[in-house]
């Protein structure tokens, strides 16, 4: 997995004060896209023991609520094996923080990935920009949901998250 950036006090991609890792590779091509610098699987920097030690001590912080995957596409078929251990060891290491993942996928491609179950909250759908709406939480275009998702796998029906 490579990655561009690691994000300290975010507070636009999730709730409360938030690390965000910037991954690398994303086959969406969506126009309008935030971040196309991210696009390329091959773009960024190895994501290395050093990165993963950087977050880890990020997240050690009392007032650091959880990680933020975004990119690029955390969901990348070259990114879901370094990903999902990654997602393994944060929920081991802190159990009590939250786990958010941005992806172009839609729910129902992803929601059978063994991990997906240790993620919190899962913003799903490829941005739309005839759907843009600024006005929304969490999200670009409103063809996007940020779904509740051990709610949603507990009662097989979508959740979506509130706040």
């Amino acid at each position: 997995m490579r990655y561009h950036n690691i994000t300290k006090d975010d507070m636009l991609n999730g709730a409360g004060l938030r690390v965000v890792l910037w991954v690398a590779g994303c086959n969406h091509g969506c126009k309008g896209c935030h971040n196309p610098i991210t696009w390329d699987i091959h773009g960024g920097i190895p994501f290395d023991e050093a990165a993963k030690q950087e977050i880890f001590a990020e997240m050690e912080k009392e007032h650091i609520a959880g990680l933020t995957f975004s990119g690029g596409d955390p969901l990348h078929p070259d990114n879901r094996a370094e990903v999902a251990a990654l997602i393994g060891e944060i929920r081991d290491r802190f159990p009590q923080k939250t786990i958010w993942l941005y992806t172009g996928f839609v729910w129902d491609a992803v929601k059978n990935l063994p991990y997906i179950a240790d993620v919190d909250v899962l913003v799903d759908g490829p941005f739309q920009i005839d759907k843009l709406d600024v006005k929304l939480h969490w999200r670009g275009s409103s063809n996007q949901r940020v779904i509740n998702v051990k709610e949603t796998l507990r009662l097989g029906q979508m959740v979506l998250w509130s706040e």
